[in-house]
């Protein structure tokens, strides 16, 4: 080789070498490609360099790109010939692994006459992190079986991926071989059998082997905070990290992440991470505003985002979620706008989020858009994103682009058998919602909870009575258990198409009711006129031992305004608030206003508003006018008309209730007066509708 041709590699050795180190978003491929075109012969040493560049690249991930590049790369090893050097064709093998192409991977190693130890640790390691669980294992036999000697690395690759149930006896088999062959003692596994017995929800196990550690480095910290998190106990996750800090090793990034899934108090962790530095990290500020945006913070969780040295897709998904979640669209847009200048394209998960955000007819616009968009990146052939665009049509009765929509899925797994029939049932179109689960049956999908739900949900809504019979019929000829989910929709339907009998009925076959069953047989008596009958279960719930919640005292309140019981209200409210230490939402307050005021006690009903530590919204004092309309108080109905206008002059219900107050009066030219304002903002006050269920 002559001495230029040797600078020429050396020079692209170094570029190579710059893109493993900076892991930047350029394919190391056109710098090969290059190094080509330089007429420059590569070396082993530069198919080595090439080959880690890719793995470490950004864009090696499970993409056809990255796939396509990693076979690129496979034929120009073929024929250079230096394919046959042993450490070449591992380190390929590690490449395919790294790319999801686990088949590739397999094929080198049968195809290696001198493979060692270290090509049977790359593929299981990958099968292990392809989700390849029982692939994993089965090469590990056969490499036992080989008489190749496993080594740490071996187990350590292993171990993850038996951390599922379905894999604990292979799980803990692995672990017994490790102690058979001393392999055990090592921390490495010793951390992975840690983090393996959380994720099998054996907590105990996780606990004696974290204990057994003589040396416990942050890892294992880690691993021990993690499997607290992955439990839900985020007390025994911050109590250990102090354990920790104790012992004098400090916490990075990983724990910080760790302590955020185990739900714990975020803004404490900020105030943390911000005391040790770890701020600047990117990965803890993308998990603090995921937090944040997890919590409906969206302020903060954008602020977070604004401060990360480089913005990414996840912490902004998480935004855009929080925004769509309130409803918020404008902000929604605004955000989707950055990502188009960043570059960034939208995934499944964002596009579904975004889609739930479209509940507004007057953001039916921006939700036309974001099909365009779908279809324009492909996101369209998600199922997901398919579902989302469904569930968005059937909440404006575009009945015709729901059926377009399920018609062009290629594959109609149940959740959107389930979406379709839910928006069916929506639409008013029970006899198509029927049709349409007969077809899923015919199809090969079993029902579940959830297509029952959507069903009765429809029957409640439209007040098919008869349409839900059926269904009920359908759950006990199938064997269905009527647990809480169907039983408590069974219930609901029952209750709101006014057969109270029934809807006891379901409710005393159900052994242990919960909560939410519970809430819904509560309201239910209430409404209908039985408020000692509420009364009474409220009372048979605390002798049970469940702790009731707010939606529990909102249907205890309903049944007192319903029976006019002031006397009890006052004491369900003082029972909520002094009693569970509950936190009065709008609601309730507006439920107390409504009470008092249908009794007449305009002074308390004013008093209590008065007090009241939030600030009043249209539906209290609509509560208000409507006790008003009862004892014809006219005065104060047009005092507190006045700020329910500066609250929401569009709000239909206004003008209603002073046409009904001043109709009680007979004051028909303020009745006049009203209807015509209304007719000004779009109603005409005047139309109604009814509705009949044919049966044949």
């Amino acid at each position: 080789m002559s001495l230029g041709s040797s600078v020429g590699l050396s020079f692209f050795h170094s570029l190579l070498k710059s893109q493993l180190e900076t892991k930047t978003l350029k394919s190391p491929l056109l710098i090969f490609r290059q190094l080509l075109q330089s007429n420059l012969k590569p070396s082993d040493f530069t198919f080595s360099l090439l080959i880690k560049a890719s793995a470490s690249s950004s864009s090696a991930l499970c993409s056809l790109k990255s796939k396509l590049e990693a076979n690129q790369i496979h034929t120009q090893l073929l024929k250079s010939g230096i394919i046959q050097l042993v450490y070449i064709k591992t380190a390929l093998q590690s490449l395919y692994v790294n790319v999801g192409c686990i088949k590739n991977a397999r094929f080198l190693l049968e195809d290696m006459p001198d493979r060692d130890v270290v090509a049977w640790n790359a593929l299981i390691s990958g099968c292990s992190k392809n989700g390849c669980d029982f692939f994993a294992f089965n090469l590990f036999i056969e490499m036992v079986r080989e008489g190749f000697r496993p080594q740490v690395a071996t187990l350590a690759g292993l171990v993850p991926s038996c951390g599922r149930f379905e894999l604990v006896f292979q799980g803990k088999s692995i672990h017994g071989f490790g102690v058979k062959a001393g392999l055990d003692r090592d921390p490495k596994v010793k951390n992975v059998l840690t983090s393996m017995y959380a994720k099998c929800g054996d907590l105990e196990g996780a606990e004696i082997l974290f204990e057994e550690m003589v040396e416990k480095d942050i890892v294992s910290w880690n691993t021990m905070i993690g499997a607290y998190a992955q439990n839900g106990l985020s007390d025994e996750a911050v109590v250990l990290l102090k354990k920790m800090r104790q012992h004098a090793v400090e916490a990075n990034s990983v724990t910080v992440m760790n302590l955020l899934t185990a739900n714990a108090d975020h803004k404490a962790i900020h105030c943390f991470v911000i005391k040790t530095g770890i701020v600047s990290d990117a990965s803890v500020i993308t998990s603090l505003v995921c937090a944040y945006a997890r919590c409906g913070d969206s302020k903060s969780a954008l602020l977070l985002h604004k401060s990360l040295p480089q913005e990414n897709l996840v912490s902004l998904t998480a935004i855009i979620s929080s925004y769509a979640e309130k409803g918020n669209l404008d902000m929604v847009v605004a955000c989707f706008v950055l990502s188009r200048q960043l570059d960034m394209e939208l995934d499944a998960v964002a596009m579904v989020s975004i889609l739930r955000g479209v509940k507004n007819p007057t953001y039916i616009d921006v939700g036309l858009a974001f099909h365009g968009y779908a279809m324009k990146t492909g996101l369209c052939i998600h199922c997901l994103v398919a579902n989302g665009l469904i569930s968005m049509y059937s909440k404006f009765n575009d009945i015709e682009a729901v059926f377009s929509l399920f018609s062009e899925m290629q594959e109609k797994p149940l959740i959107s058998w389930n979406s379709i029939i839910s928006g069916c049932m929506q639409a008013g179109r029970a006899d198509d919602a029927m049709e349409l689960f007969y077809q899923m049956k015919m199809c090969g999908h079993h029902p579940d909870a959830i297509t029952i739900a959507s069903l009765l949900s429809g029957c409640s809504k439209l007040g098919y009575l008869q349409f839900g019979k059926k269904l009920h019929s359908f759950v006990l000829r199938n064997k269905l258990e009527v647990e809480d989910f169907i039983g408590t929709a069974l219930i609901d339907m029952y209750i709101k198409c006014g057969s109270i009998e029934l809807a006891e009925r379901v409710f005393k076959s159900i052994k242990e009711p919960c909560l939410a069953t519970w809430n819904t047989i509560i309201t239910g008596y209430g409404i209908c006129g039985f408020e000692n009958k509420a009364f009474t279960l409220f009372a048979d719930l605390q002798e049970k031992g469940i702790k009731p919640d707010k939606i529990t005292f909102l249907g205890v309140l309903a049944a007192c305004i319903h029976g006019g019981n002031v006397d009890e209200g006052k004491r369900y409210f003082q029972i909520m608030t002094e009693g569970f230490g509950m936190e009065p939402t709008l609601q309730h307050c507006a439920s107390m206003v409504a009470l008092l005021s249908r009794a007449g006690l305009f002074e308390e009903a004013l008093l209590f508003i008065r007090n009241m530590d939030l600030d009043p919204d249209s539906a209290l004092w609509g509560a208000l006018i409507g006790g008003c309309c009862i004892h014809q108080e006219v005065k104060l109905g047009e005092y507190v008309a006045k700020k329910l206008y500066l609250l929401d002059h569009r709000n239909g219900g206004l003008y209603v209730l002073m046409s009904n107050l001043y109709a009680s009066k007979g004051m028909w030219d303020d009745v006049a007066r009203v209807r015509q304002m209304m007719k000004g903002i779009g109603g005409d006050g005047c139309s109604g509708a009814s509705l009949i269920e044919l049966t044949s």
